[in-house]
């Protein structure tokens, strides 16, 4: 048995993360999408299948206004990029409540660096042996 030394493991780590970022990614393009011009941001909520109605519900309220997308997403300003993920075996809501695993990280410099940070986030939450965080909601200047 070969034995696997810190240099393997790291390896082993980016190889992973950088699998779950291409499924998550993939994933992404697969899903319908509504997006929304909130003052000087424009929100893009992806709209994934395994969603419930109520989650789909609040994620529209979050996506449509103001208020409610700054509990989620505060930010210094519309100048920059935030983004939530959620792992698709938890969804967003449990007993009311964001799940455990749903992550929301704002004021980036742009839209990639938002994505990378909040699937890393999400992902470290998740049970490994369920399938990888996908960027449900993305918040940016509107054009």
């Amino acid at each position: 048995m070969r034995k696997m030394g810190p240099d393997m493991t790291v390896k082993t780590m980016m190889w992973g993360l950088i699998a779950a970022l291409i499924g998550g990614v993939a994933l992404a393009q697969d899903a319908p999408v509504e997006v929304s011009i909130l003052d000087a941001s424009q929100v893009t909520l992806h709209l994934y299948p395994f969603l419930k109605e109520d989650e789909l519900t609040t994620l529209r309220l979050v996506a449509t206004n103001r208020e409610a997308l700054s509990v989620f997403l505060p930010s210094k300003d519309a100048s920059h990029f935030a983004a939530l993920a959620l792992a698709p075996a938890d969804g967003f809501l449990q007993d009311g409540a964001p799940a455990p695993t749903a992550a929301a990280l704002s004021d980036f410099p742009d839209a990639q660096s938002a994505a990378i940070a909040v699937l890393a986030a999400c992902d470290a939450l998740r049970d490994p042996n369920t399938a990888p965080c996908v960027v449900v909601l993305e918040v940016g200047p509107a054009p």
